[in-house]
């Protein structure tokens, strides 16, 4: 049963890093995985959120790292130490068929922090504006999904690596947005 996950796995790899090669994605995927082009859009919620919303925005700020953080640790910390699966651009049975866009880290690929994180980060704030956004939902899971689609496409993760990685940091957010709605219930 686990080797035919892991063969539908690397089938759905090949599908996003050979079948969506084309020279656009080439150029595009290795930047939209990179930390630093969001660090823009990070300061502008934080700036946001405590202008617009004051005590609120503070809890939500703050709030939001949390979840960043136990995020983080859970997948890039804990979930990647006890799995320590190889990154496909480090395993030797993909040597000979993978597209590498990016070079190639050292660390393990299951489950993705970069999944984990950016859902972390999309459910959160979409759980706490939704009822004043409706389309917060789309645009931070869009958000989100294609962070996760790029970092399959240049070669880093497998595809179930992102999707557990999604997972847990949605479960995370969840959880703390519980905690938030016990903290500003009126919001």
């Amino acid at each position: 049963m686990i080797d035919q996950l892991l063969q539908l796995d690397r089938h759905f790899f090949y599908i996003i890093n050979h079948g969506l090669s084309n020279p656009f994605f080439d150029w595009l995927m290795p930047i939209l995985r990179q930390p630093k082009l969001w660090i823009p859009l990070y300061v502008f919620i934080f700036c946001f959120c405590i202008y617009r919303y004051k005590k609120t925005g503070a809890y939500i700020v703050v709030l939001l790292a949390i979840t960043v953080g136990l995020s983080d640790f859970g997948s890039g910390v804990v979930g990647k130490h006890l799995v320590k699966r190889l990154r496909p651009c480090n395993d030797a049975a993909m040597a000979q068929t993978i597209i590498t866009r990016i070079p190639c880290g050292s660390g393990f690929s299951f489950p993705s922090a970069h999944a984990s994180n950016h859902f972390a980060i999309a459910l959160f704030l979409s759980l706490v504006f939704s009822k004043r956004w409706k389309w917060i939902w789309f645009i931070a899971i869009l958000w989100a999904a294609t962070i996760c689609l790029a970092q399959v496409y240049v070669g880093v993760h497998y595809p179930f690596d992102v999707t557990f990685g999604a997972l847990y940091g949605m479960l995370v957010a969840y959880l703390i947005y519980l905690l938030f709605k016990k903290l500003q219930p009126q919001f």
